[in-house]
């Protein structure tokens, strides 16, 4: 299982995280834009987004399952960076993609990972393991759990 260690201040509190974004709609659903803008860090600039972007081609918007691609992506590998490193098998690489299924009137309808490992010491066997332990225990995937996750895992 994958744990984490959490924060702590100066007086030796743990200390919880909050990130922001936030969009500007304008307009009904099928005509109309929006700009996700992320607040936290401002480290992406302003995306525009759409419902076409979201529902068919994304023509260079963003869609609300593509941010959440990103976030599973960047989650799950420094769970499963975490993990092998804590089994004394640091990875030296981890490529990891998310693709989440966008079916419109009926939701997301699926996440499937694929990650390629670079990690020495270690068999295909236990990187599977590994991997499948941090696809159910990285926060996102706990948070999404009310989809599908599947995975693909395999050494490089």
């Amino acid at each position: 299982m994958v744990s984490y260690r959490n924060s702590q201040n100066s007086k030796g509190f743990i200390v919880a995280t909050t990130r922001s974004a936030h969009t500007v709609w304008e307009g009904n659903l099928l005509e109309g834009n929006g700009v996700v803008s992320f607040d936290s860090s401002g480290a992406i600039a302003e995306q525009p987004v759409t419902w076409a972007s979201r529902s068919q081609d994304a023509n260079g918007r963003t869609s609300p399952e593509e941010l959440i691609a990103a976030a599973h992506s960047s989650c799950f590998s420094m769970a499963l960076s975490h993990a092998l490193a804590g089994a004394g098998t640091p990875p030296t690489k981890l490529i990891t993609s998310a693709d989440v299924n966008f079916q419109p009137g009926e939701g997301i309808t699926g996440i499937h990972l694929t990650v390629e490992g670079t990690v020495p010491g270690i068999d295909n066997d236990a990187f599977v393991a590994a991997a499948e332990d941090a696809k159910k225990n990285c926060p996102v995937s706990q948070a999404l759990t009310g989809t599908t996750i599947t995975l693909s895992a395999k050494l490089a």
